[in-house]
């Protein structure tokens, strides 16, 4: 089984990707940015609201698939500049405040739509 997620409360692609897919077992979720749902841009230039928004999106992504944040088992953050660490951890650890899942973080040359940070996962169904 292999379903593609969609979800309304979250962005759209902007890519020829999914924003997840659902097997049996697992929820594979692409990157998030802080996009808001409907605009598609940018919600500020602040990387703690950036990260904000790009967990609330995931969020959403994941219930459509009929999971949640505390299914998560991995993610990976992919941060513009490695700085700005400390204010992506204190939002990402509003999201995942006991059990947080593995995590990677990486710093990267550029993000789509001049994102600061983006955050994928995998999640347990």
């Amino acid at each position: 089984m292999r379903n593609v997620v969609t979800s309304e409360n979250a962005p759209k692609a902007i890519g020829p990707y999914s924003v997840a897919i659902q097997t049996e077992n697992f929820v594979f979720c692409s990157g998030q940015l802080g996009l808001h749902p409907a605009t598609g841009e940018l919600v500020s230039a602040d990387v703690a609201e950036q990260t904000r928004q790009a967990l609330t999106n995931l969020k959403n992504v994941l219930e459509a698939a009929g999971s949640g944040l505390e299914n998560v088992v991995k993610t990976t953050v992919f941060l513009k500049d490695m700085a700005d660490f400390p204010k992506m951890n204190a939002v990402y650890g509003e999201f995942f405040p006991a059990n947080p899942p593995a995590r990677s973080t990486i710093a990267v040359a550029g993000l789509p739509k001049g994102g600061l940070v983006e955050i994928e996962a995998i999640a347990l169904r």
